[in-house]
């Protein structure tokens, strides 16, 4: 039972994968923590393997996927926080850092016109 709830999970990503691929094509990919924690346990068992890696410059690789994991369990956790706290209102709780970081960054249309491309905004 346990091996047809794993299929059925992986066809969901799947199917997430290529709907968000084929509906809207430049969007960013929203299945990227599931490369990430990939990566993470295919470069932690390879540092932590006795006999050869598999791969050059895991232990590398393992610390830049490593600190993306802990930052996004970080974040689950904030997020089941905000929930158990806020109910309701913990959408808001987001909108309100957003807006907070907006206000305290200094020049914060520089970071929309490099990521637009475009250079005739302020």
């Amino acid at each position: 039972m346990a091996g047809v709830a794993a299929m059925i999970a992986v066809a969901a990503m799947a199917c997430q994968f290529a709907l968000l691929r084929l509906a809207v094509p430049g969007a960013p990919s929203t299945t990227v923590m599931t490369g990430n924690v990939t990566n993470t346990v295919l470069s932690l068992l390879d540092t932590l393997s006795r006999s050869e890696p598999l791969m050059e410059g895991a232990n590398e690789r393992l610390k830049k996927t490593l600190e993306l994991v802990v930052g996004f369990f970080a974040g689950c956790i904030a997020g089941a926080a905000a929930v158990s706290w806020l109910r309701e209102w913990a959408w808001s709780l987001p909108v309100v850092l957003a807006g907070v970081a907006v206000a305290l960054v200094p020049g914060r249309l520089g970071c929309i016109r490099v990521m637009s491309g475009r250079s005739d905004m302020p």
